[in-house]
C-alpha cells in the first residue's frame, strides 16, 4: 500500500510540472509509421545537440525506436490537443487521422506542428519500467506557431501573460 501511495504522490507531482508535448514517429522493421505522444522530453547538450525522451517498457512501439536508427521529435502546437490524444490512444492506425510525409531520412513527418527534430539515435540507457533514449539532432524545422503546454493533466497554448512578462 505504501508504494502505491508513493506512486501516486509521484503522479500528483510530477502532473504539476509543466511540459511541453512531444509526439515521436519512427519506422518500424516492416517500413510502417509509428508513433506515439510523449512528454518526457528533454535538451541534453548542445555540442553535439542531443535531447532525450522515455518510452514504457509496456508500449507496443518499444522495439521500433530501441532497435531502430533515427527518430522524429514533433513538438505539438498549442491548438492541437486532438492530435496529441490521438497518438496516446491504443489500438488505432494513428496516420491516418493526420497529414504527414516522409523526410529525406525516412521517417514519419507530422505537418503543421511547432517544431520537428529529425534526431539519429545516439545511446538508449535502461532505466526501471523505461527505456531513455537520447538522439543527436541531424535536422530542425520551425514553424511560426504557439507551442504547446501540459498541466495539471490539461493541454493548451502558453497563455499569453507569459509572453508579456517574459518579453519585457
Amino acid at each position: 500500500m505504501l508504494l502505491q501511495q508513493s506512486q501516486d504522490l509521484f503522479k500528483n507531482v510530477m502532473g504539476n510540472y509543466p511540459t511541453g508535448v512531444t509526439i515521436l514517429t519512427t519506422i518500424n522493421s516492416i517500413g510502417k509509421p509509428v508513433g506515439l505522444t510523449v512528454n518526457s522530453f528533454a535538451s541534453v547538450s548542445l555540442n553535439p545537440q542531443l535531447i532525450l525522451w522515455s518510452i514504457d517498457h509496456k508500449a507496443d512501439s518499444l522495439e521500433s525506436f530501441t532497435k531502430g536508427n533515427y527518430f522524429a521529435v514533433h513538438m505539438l502546437a498549442g491548438d492541437q490537443q486532438e492530435l496529441c490524444n490521438t497518438f496516446a490512444r491504443k489500438k488505432i492506425d494513428r496516420f491516418k487521422e493526420c497529414h504527414w510525409t516522409i523526410s529525406e531520412n525516412n521517417l514519419p513527418i507530422i505537418e503543421d506542428v511547432f517544431a520537428v527534430l529529425q534526431c539519429k539515435k545516439f545511446k538508449c540507457i535502461e532505466a526501471g519500467d523505461h527505456t531513455i533514449l537520447v538522439g543527436e539532432v541531424i535536422d530542425i524545422e520551425v514553424k511560426d506557431k504557439e507551442p504547446a503546454l501540459y498541466h495539471r493533466r490539461q493541454f493548451g497554448p502558453i497563455p499569453s501573460e507569459f509572453y508579456s512578462v517574459t518579453q519585457k
